[in-house]
């Protein structure tokens, strides 16, 4: 048995295919329309309350008895700064005035780290999904203990190879290797430290090659052939995040898919959330321009005014300012059935090698 098949085994899949875990747009039918092909389903519940994770993870169970992915956000208290969050909404009042619309009087903290609570914790070690996997950084030490106590499947996202050892020495099972190509929030660790900006193929050789993890190659990938060039780079299997979001099974609203359609540029902006993320270009990124980083606020209070411009404008039919996270392979996106992409995906990856 090859380490890539004793990986896989340990995911409880038979494809090397991941779907990655969109807040907002994978919801449990695509997790388990995934899961049910061979391939690994996913949820992204950073921005649910326990609650709703926890509904959402019983609904995947109700949907698939294949192992699936539930993903958490581990980010970083934020730091508070008044004065820049007036800043920032006094800087955004003219476009909520074209929207006939006024900012939030204040930002709040809209999403809970996983690593301040352990009311996360309880609902993992209740429902006991499979495989849980983590973006911004990682748990606590005791919070580790416990899952990994409980037999379940630790990933985390890396976006350099420092990261990756942290991830290494925490007693994760694999490592996500996120290029600077992935759509949606870079995973850095900490806000503050430069990011290296490392193509996913380079990633994935650096750390298949420099760490005794397996690596899951991310970022920008579309196709069967660029699963070939992650698997032929080091890694064990591929996430696909972008690739997704037009299946019906996805929950992306019409102007999302829409936009997606007309491919084209993405950027990297921090202005949407806090955090660097990739988006589709669209009016919200166009206003964001240069703006330095210095100027927004914290992740994710910046989020809470972002999702407050984007309702304004939707309740007057302006689709363009919202959160279109995309992959630099945007433009490559198909609109299939979670099932045909699938096998889609499969049936060029079988060619290219």
């Amino acid at each position: 048995m090859t380490d890539t098949q004793a990986f896989l085994d340990c995911l409880g899949i038979t494809l090397p295919l991941i779907q990655a875990p969109m807040a907002g747009v994978s919801p449990p039918q695509l997790a388990a329309a995934v899961s049910n092909c061979g391939a690994l389903g996913s949820i992204g519940v950073g921005a649910s309350r326990p609650d709703a994770v926890r509904a959402q993870i019983q609904e995947v169970q109700g949907l698939t008895t294949s192992a699936f992915n539930v993903n958490f956000f581990c980010h970083q208290t934020p730091v508070r700064d008044e004065t820049k969050e007036q800043q920032w909404i006094d800087r955004s009042q003219p476009l909520f005035e074209r929207m006939d619309a006024n900012p939030p009087a204040e930002l709040s903290e809209i999403y809970t780290s996983f690593r301040d609570t352990d009311a996360f914790l309880e609902v993992i070690l209740d429902l006991r999904p499979s495989v849980v996997s983590f973006h911004f950084g990682l748990p606590k030490p005791h919070q580790m203990e416990a899952m990994r106590a409980a037999g379940l499947t630790l990933l985390a996202s890396a976006t350099s190879l420092d990261e990756a050892r942290r991830i290494e020495a925490s007693g994760c099972h694999g490592i996500i290797a996120q290029g600077w190509e992935a759509g949606g929030h870079r995973g850095i660790f900490d806000p503050q430290a430069a990011d290296a900006r490392t193509p996913a193929m380079d990633l994935v050789a650096d750390l298949a090659s420099r760490t005794s993890l397996p690596v899951i190659a991310a970022g920008g990938l579309m196709t069967g052939g660029d699963i070939a060039s992650a698997l032929a780079a080091g890694a064990a299997a591929a996430q696909l995040g972008t690739a997704f979001i037009g299946c019906p099974e996805s929950v992306a609203d019409t102007a999302y898919r829409e936009r997606l359609a007309l491919g084209g540029e993405t950027v990297m902006t921090a202005a949407i959330s806090g955090r660097p993320a990739r988006c589709l270009s669209n009016a919200f990124t166009e206003w964001a321009g240069d703006i330095p980083a210095g100027e927004i606020p914290a992740y994710p209070c910046a989020y809470d005014l972002g999702k407050a411009l984007n309702a304004a404008a939707k309740a007057q039919g302006v689709t363009t300012f919202g959160a279109q996270w995309a992959g630099a392979g945007a433009d490559q996106a198909r609109t299939l059935p979670a099932q045909e992409l699938i096998h889609a995906l499969m049936t060029e990856l079988e060619a290219a090698i």
